[in-house]
């Protein structure tokens, strides 16, 4: 019956199975539940004194909770009944003093409890972005951003959110559960008995529930950080997806995405919003059997009249107890099921940690030697991304890879900038085994200018002295006259102190790329590593370019990945590369001369230009 009324609410593509069968979907291994508590506690564990004032609170709480009805009971028996006037006036004076106490504990132990929480969510989230920092290029290159900082912001936020309330419930609903259960077994061991019938129903509907609960939140954590990405993707990608007219095929994207999590939520929100229905018709029941029952023993002479209204309060003292626990057990698994997302990131392997005998490098010559330099991707693959690489670069020569796409350019120089390590064979520096050389001291001898120039939201001036911290203002305007950067600045709102937003945008490519060279050019490397920065650029600001390019390649040893060959023929050294191996190696006239592969890639290109 269930399932059919499920089914019409099923996308095609997300197997849901609530009767925890083996979906068709591969799903990841089962999470540590215990595990990551465990590690939850161990922040708040370096919070013990105010969790213990919070712990306090909640005690005095529960404690005065259960002081009020039994007053009340009191009440009835001893002065309504008697009809004691004075005495009652007393009574409700300190009925009165008790529920003032409560209100202020509790509002104690709420206020504590936030700080607690935000003290804690401030720790993991800085302890997840400085990870993040320590994390190697290859973990970025397989996952989409967005999803990262779904894993920043609304993990970590969803945890902070179920700390505030979730913490302080289940300490309070445990302590009144078991205070209520012991006062109404002094008062009357029978009726206690009768009350607790609910119970196994109780538990039997709360364990149907929450079985199919906790898979369905983890699923929504999971289909809500997918989206996340997808959208921070398509959103940076706007003028690709404008360019191709791809809105329609990516808002149907979304929608399908979209649609998934609507799903998954749906039927999240829909079995956890069971818990309070069973726990308010198990509630009413409970009035009912003490109403009943306690009425015949009253009658009977075995209680008081004050002792069933103590009762029916109790009962719902009892209950709600159980139904607090029942929704805080909704959000406890909506809130592990976010941190345990957060620990996966924070479990990862941090880019392999220098040794204490690191080489620190000083004063780089910028001699650059690849000895039989294999390297593959992925572990498991049979090939190889490239393999045997061989090359000598002298200090101060322009070495330019030129190749198809996929013959390994790129990954030469994730190489050398240990961006990846090394499969086999071994890259030198000054004679010195780049794994000795400590990363630091490596990437601070060199300096990248790369094809899609990326720029900080910051003013222009902060984005030059990217290269180097300590610049001095006289130090960034000279990198930017030395890049031709200068005259264009000037010009601007603001000059140097104008703001660029996100990626730089608001000024133009080229105006980004000279930036990017003058931000090079400031931080002085030895090594310099150009992907063809002209690319989409006008004739003009090309020629601009070209030149900051020489005043910065000058007397450093440059690598040069290009895509245009007309622009590298002033190389030292031009390496060729196909299918990840070097198949030609030369000067520009030296290898037209052999007349093999670039020489037909070379003429054409020219053919294209000129026709």
């Amino acid at each position: 019956m269930l399932k059919s009324l499920i089914k019409p609410f099923q996308y095609e593509k997300i197997p849901l199975d609530f009767e925890n069968k083996e979906p068709t979907k591969k799903k990841p291994k089962a999470k540590n539940w215990w595990g990551t508590l465990k590690r939850i506690w161990s922040y708040l564990a370096e919070k013990k004194v105010m969790l213990f004032l919070v712990l306090l609170m909640v005690l005095v709480s529960s404690g005065l909770a259960l002081l009020g009805p039994y007053l009340v009971g009191m009440a009835v028996d001893d002065y309504i009944v008697t009809r004691d006037s004075s005495g009652l006036v007393k009574l409700l004076v300190g009925l009165l003093i008790v529920y003032i106490f409560h209100s202020v504990s509790i509002f104690l132990q709420n206020f504590w409890m936030i700080g607690i929480a935000q003290k804690t969510v401030y720790e993991m989230r800085n302890q997840l972005f400085r990870h993040l920092h320590k994390l190697p290029i290859p973990f970025f290159d397989k996952r989409q951003h967005g999803e990262l900082m779904s894993r920043v912001t609304n993990d970590i936020e969803n945890v902070s959110s179920t700390l505030n309330t979730s913490v302080i419930q289940v300490f309070s609903s445990v302590l009144t559960l078991v205070g209520t259960v012991s006062v109404m077994i002094w008062l009357s061991p029978l009726l206690t008995l009768v009350t607790l019938i609910i119970i196994p129903m109780m538990v039997f509907g709360m364990k149907w529930i929450t079985k199919r609960t906790g898979r369905l939140f983890k699923e929504q954590q999971r289909n809500l950080g997918a989206l996340n990405g997808y959208i921070e993707e398509t959103v940076s990608g706007q003028r690709i997806v404008k360019s191709f007219s791809q809105e329609e095929r990516v808002i149907n994207e979304f929608l399908e995405k979209n649609d998934r999590l609507k799903l998954s939520g749906y039927w999240a929100q829909t079995f956890s919003g069971f818990i309070p229905k069973l726990m308010n018709m198990l509630n009413n029941l409970s009035f009912a059997i003490i109403a009943g029952v306690g009425g015949i023993l009253a009658l009977n002479g075995y209680i008081s009249i004050g002792v069933i209204v103590v009762f029916t309060e109790y009962s719902r003292q009892f209950t709600r107890p159980l139904n607090d626990l029942a929704n805080q057990f909704n959000t406890l698994l909506s809130a592990i099921a976010g941190a345990e997302r957060v620990f996966d990131v924070l479990d990862e392997e941090v880019e392999i940690k220098d040794g204490k005998g690191a080489l620190v490098l000083k004063d780089a010559r910028g001699e650059v030697d690849f000895v039989d330099v294999s390297f593959s991707y992925e572990e498991e693959e049979e090939g190889q991304t490239v393999r045997d690489i061989n090359f000598h670069a002298s200090p101060g020569q322009t070495v330019a890879l030129v190749g198809p796409t996929g013959a390994g350019k790129t990954t030469i120089i994730n190489l050398l900038s240990r961006f990846y390590e090394v499969g086999s064979g071994r890259i030198l520096i000054d004679g010195h085994d780049i794994s000795k050389i400590s990363r630091e001291s490596l990437r601070q001898n060199m300096g990248f200018v790369l094809q899609d120039s990326f720029l900080f939201e910051g003013t222009i001036r902060e984005n030059i002295r990217y290269g180097r911290l300590d610049a001095t203002d006289e130090e960034v305007e000279e990198a930017a006259k030395l890049a031709n950067a200068h005259s264009f600045i000037m010009k601007l709102p603001g000059q140097y102190d104008m703001v660029l937003k996100q990626d730089g945008s608001g000024i133009s490519q080229g105006q980004r790329q000279l930036l990017s060279i003058a931000r090079a050019i400031l931080a002085n490397p030895k090594i310099l590593i150009l992907d063809e920065a002209t690319s989409s650029i006008d004739t003009i600001t090309e020629m601009k370019i070209q030149e900051a390019l020489q005043r910065l390649m000058q007397g450093r040893t440059s690598f040069v990945i290009a895509h245009r060959l007309n622009t590298i023929q002033q190389a030292d050294q031009i390496l060729v590369l196909e299918d990840g191996t070097i198949i030609e190696k030369g000067s520009h006239d030296s290898l037209l001369k052999q007349k093999g592969f670039y020489h037909d890639l070379f003429h054409s290109q020219l053919t294209k230009e000129v026709g």
